[in-house]
């Protein structure tokens, strides 16, 4: 059993913030796997089905990204999800825009989502961090987290999450290395 976490803001004025590319991939991986029509449970909105053979939730939480961790937190307790189970799809601005790192444990590196589950289920679990890059000409992080990707970027974004979703069976059987690089080696036209 799996549980595929998308980090993002709810509302219709934070669709397309950089901020909310986890809540993109989860639509996609949605759509891709013809998962359950999303629900809205745990504090956030809910698909299940099956991706090759393996039970999968996936869930948006609606408690805004600082606070992530409580939807995830009753979600993998309701189910009895090992935190080695569960996968996050996020932002990181320390990250190239168009690039993608995966792993499992490590910091929250200041991402204030990803501090929030560490506090809730702990650092057992895996990370997809998706580059927004970083704020140009000293902007301010909050603003450049919740500003729109412009034309060129949401391109690029489309591109990211229609490799990351074409790889996710690679992703659920946890060989991130490989995951990363494929992802990443499909975007630079390799």
């Amino acid at each position: 059993m799996l549980l595929l976490v998308g980090l993002g803001n709810p509302g219709p004025n934070n669709i397309n913030n950089r901020h909310n590319i986890g809540f993109k991939i989860i639509d996609a991986i949605n759509k891709q796997f013809n998962l359950s029509k999303q629900k809205p449970k745990f504090k956030g909105l809910l698909t299940t089905g099956n991706i090759n053979d393996k039970k999968v939730y996936a869930i948006k939480p609606l408690t805004f990204m600082n606070n992530s961790g409580t939807c995830i937190k009753e979600l993998i307790d309701y189910f009895k999800i090992d935190a080695k189970n569960v996968i996050v799809f996020h932002d990181d601005m320390d990250i190239d825009l168009g690039k993608v790192k995966a792993k499992f444990g490590g910091s929250s590196a200041g991402h204030n989502g990803i501090e929030s589950i560490d506090k809730s289920i702990g650092k057992d679990y895996s990370r997809v961090r998706v580059g927004i890059g970083h704020p140009k000409d000293n902007k301010k992080v909050n603003n450049h987290v919740l500003d729109d990707f412009n034309e060129n970027e949401e391109e690029k974004i489309q591109d990211i999450t229609e490799n990351i979703v074409k790889l996710i069976p690679t992703l659920i059987n946890k060989k991130m290395d490989i995951f990363s690089s494929k992802v990443n080696e499909n975007l630079n036209g390799v």
